[in-house]
């Protein structure tokens, strides 16, 4: 199966394992799985290091790629064709990073892993991985 971590799950999972939920859990667990951290994700956790609104124990441009690295994921990088789709939602979700991480999962065929309930209100599969 191929997955994509919401950026908070990915925080979490790097940071706060025991948060996610078990089912979340068995799917960084089975090898069989392609799970992808978008490169918007990337930008949303650098943005909120600078703003001192994340604590990471090094600067992300080293400490995301390692950890990514360390947890056997695969980048998803941001397409022209995911930008307006995540642009043309509805905005039920305000933070247009979520957005766009919908229109991703939708536009390759993945299931979004998420503990934000307001992910829901889109058309999009989803992973349950709040407790």
């Amino acid at each position: 199966m191929r997955y994509l971590l919401d950026t908070g799950i990915w925080l979490w999972s790097v940071l706060e394992m025991e948060r996610i939920s078990e089912k979340a859990r068995s799917v960084f667990a089975d090898l069989g799985n392609d799970i992808f951290l978008s490169a918007a994700s990337s930008l949303e956790i650098a943005i909120k290091s600078a703003a001192g609104k994340l604590q990471l124990p090094e600067p992300p441009g080293s400490y995301v790629p390692r950890r990514m690295a360390d947890q056997g994921l695969r980048p998803l990088p941001v397409s022209h064709q995911h930008a307006l789709a995540g642009f043309a939602l509805p905005p039920h979700h305000r933070d247009p990073f979520d957005r766009l991480l919908i229109a991703q999962a939708n536009l390759e065929d993945m299931i979004l892993i998420t503990a934000d309930r307001m992910f829901q209100r889109y058309p999009v599969q989803i992973l349950w991985a709040g407790r």
